[in-house]
This record gives C-alpha cells, structure tokens and sequence, in this order.
C-alpha cells in the first residue's frame, strides 16, 4: 500500500481519536455561547449602559485570555494537556457563580458591571486554559501533516458550541432571565468534568531545554498578526449584530449568530484539510477576503435577510483563517513547544478582540452602528495582505522569512 493511500486509511481513526476531545470543547464553550447574544442586552438594556461599556464588557474576556495565554501553553507543554482542560473548567464554572453575584447588585449598575468584568475575566482564562490545552492534545494525537485539520475540527466544536448556545441562551435570557444564563454557566464546566476525567492523559513530552515564551512569540508573531486582523470580523457579529438588529427593528438576532456558526462549521467540514495540502498563507489569503466581503454586506444592509447572509459569509471566512494562519505559526517551532505556541499565537486574536471590541463600542457610539462593520472589513482586509506577505516570504522552521 502507497503512503498516500496509508496516510487516507489512517485520517478516519486520527478524526475518530479526536472526538472525545471535541465533545468536551463543545461542552465547555456552551457556557460562553449561552452569553454571547444576552450578554450585549443585559449590559445595555437591563443595567442601562452605553455601547463603550458593552464593548468593554465583551472584550474583557478577550483581554484576560491575552494575560493567560503563556501560562495556559507553558502549564500545557509541562503538566500535560489534560490537567490544563481540568483548570480551564474549574475556573469556567467560577464564573457562572460570580455572574450570579452580579445579579444581587443591579440596584448599583456600576458595581454589578464590575462584577461582570471579573466574571468575564475568569472566563477568558478558563478560555485560554480549555482551547489550547485540546488542541495541543489533539495535535499530540496527530501527525505534522494534519496539523491543519487539528485546529479546524477542534475549532469546529467550539463553534457549534456557539451555534447551538446562541438560540439557547436567548431562549433562556427570554423566560428566565440572565440568572438563568449564570447559572448554566457555572453548571456546563462541572458537566464536563466527568468527561474529562475518563479519558487518558498525553504525557508531555520531555526535552531538556524549552523555547522560551518571547522566542516562540518571535517565530509566530506575523501569522499571529494575520490572525488578529482577521478576527476582528468575528467580533464585530458577536459583540453588535444583535445590537444592530434591535436597532433595526429585525426579529430574532441571534440568527445571526446561528447562520455564523452553521458557515464556519461546514467550511471547516468541507475544506479543513486544504490548509495541509496547498499552505495555510494561501487559504488565509482567499478567506479573509471572503470574510470582509460579508462584514461588507451586514454594513450595506437594508434587510434581516442581507445580514444573516453577511454573518454566514463572515462566518465561513473566518474558519479557515484561523487554522491557516494557524499552520504557519505551528510549523515554526519544535513539537515540545506546541502548546506555548498555540498559546503564544491565539494570544493575538485575544489583543485584537481586547482592543477592537471597546474600539468599535466608540465608532458606534459617535457614528451609526452599521458603520462598526465597514470598519471591520477594511481591518480584515489587512490580514489578507499579511497572508500575502507569508506567500512571498514563507516561514522557516526557525521562525525567520526564508
């Protein structure tokens, strides 16, 4: 048997291998998908907040992620990835309880924002803590080759998280309340546990001297910079579509999350191998322009309907180019490093969400709220051009342009 045809028998038993650590991602970003349309409204609506203070709200997560990311690869590449998904939860669930506090002081919006804040805080480290630990245990399972397909399908069960969190936390926030919302979040993490705990440890592995976290920042800093760009199109539908239906007057936002989420995944069921195959600069050349032309539409549009199809377009975009860019910055560092790498790579699309989702609360406080997505389509538009500066100057295993 060729090794190509050995390499296609083996691709079942490599996605099969990866499914429980799907099931627990899935399971553990419900509790952030849950919050994710209410969160906008509960700031805003229930605590009388303007939309600087959603933003800031939302981008404290991503803030947080960024402070944690080193800690969360370091933790991983030495303890072991199952122990940094046991950290990750633990602290998820702490911060449904401190959602709850916040609700006992709504009498004092500005007290129970800052107990939002914290809460939103711990849920970002739980975040850094959760996604890169899978995914350096997914890769631990896998081959170099499929390092691409890795991050995609991992990714792809936190964004089914997202896609069935969405219509569930609205429906939740709707009947209950966010106490209901608060309370699943503190709920889910624990669930998941017991998953956890049943499935075997990857023992990290063993080298005597480890990159440091600014040498492997250093190796993966400009696809890492492709990756904020393109992330701020991600941001830009979770932090305000929901926003820019009530303000239009349009039925059931988080469609739009859902259409979103429904995109990305099937991008990532369909084409989650190309970055492999073909090079990830070239997939996040052509994604992050399909990306902004959906942000593009949702600024444009005169209808629900021009909407839900800019936040799928945004959604299948952005899909591919994480794991493209992702590709690049892997393959810049030795395995031992994986997970700080992973770390030190996602803690850019953490900067750009902690800086871009206050920074487009602004724009739409002094301007229209539809023009948040025109501004997000010219930023992921720059991460094309880094894409297409990788293609002319593609990374060395030492993490410099050849």
């Amino acid at each position: 048997m060729s090794a190509t045809a050995l390499r296609e028998a083996a691709a079942p038993r490599r996605v099969v291998g990866l499914m429980p650590i799907m099931g627990m991602v899935f399971v553990a970003f419900l509790v952030i998908g849950v919050a994710m349309p209410v969160l906008p409204l509960h700031v805003h609506d229930g605590l009388g907040q303007g939309t600087f203070v959603v933003g800031l709200v939302a981008g404290s997560q991503f803030a947080a992620s960024l402070i944690s990311r080193p800690w969360a690869g370091h933790f991983s590449d030495r303890s072991g990835s199952k122990r940094g998904v046991i950290v990750g939860l633990l602290a998820a669930a702490a911060s449904g309880l401190l959602y709850l506090t916040s609700l006992g002081l709504t009498n004092t919006p500005l007290a129970s924002v800052s107990i939002l804040l914290l809460g939103r805080g711990l849920l970002g480290a739980a975040e850094s803590f959760i996604i890169t630990a899978a995914v350096s245990w997914g890769l631990a399972l896998a081959d170099a080759r499929s390092t691409g397909k890795v991050i995609a399908w991992v990714g792809s069960a936190m964004f089914a998280a997202f896609a069935i969190g969405a219509p569930a936390g609205s429906m939740l926030y709707a009947a209950y309340g966010f106490a209901a919302v608060a309370i699943a979040t503190a709920v889910a993490p624990l669930l998941t546990l017991l998953l956890v705990v049943r499935l075997a440890a990857v023992p990290p592995l063993h080298h005597p001297t480890r990159a440091s976290f600014a040498e492997v920042l250093g190796a993966v800093w400009v696809p890492g910079l492709g990756s904020a760009l393109g992330s701020v199109g991600f941001g830009a539908v979770t932090t305000f579509v929901a926003l820019l239906f009530a303000n239009r007057g349009w039925a059931n936002g988080w469609l739009a999350y859902s259409a979103y989420a429904v995109a990305f995944i099937l991008a990532r069921i369909f084409f989650s191998h190309v970055a492999d195959a073909i090079g990830g600069a070239k997939v996040a050349l052509v994604c992050a322009g399909i990306e902004a032309a959906g942000q593009a539409l949702i600024w444009l549009a005169a209808r629900p309907e021009m909407a839900l199809a800019g936040a799928a377009l945004t959604g299948f975009g952005f899909s591919l180019v994480y794991p493209g860019f992702g590709v690049e910055a892997v393959r810049s560092v030795p395995a031992q490093s994986r997970g700080l790498a992973m770390g030190a790579y996602t803690a850019f699309l953490d900067l750009a969400q902690g800086l871009a989702s206050p920074a487009l609360g602004l724009i739409a406080t002094g301007a229209r709220l539809n023009v948040v997505f025109l501004v997000s389509a010219v930023t992921v538009l720059c991460a094309a051009l880094v894409a297409l500066w990788l293609m002319t100057h593609p990374i060395t295993p030492g993490g410099t342009p050849s």
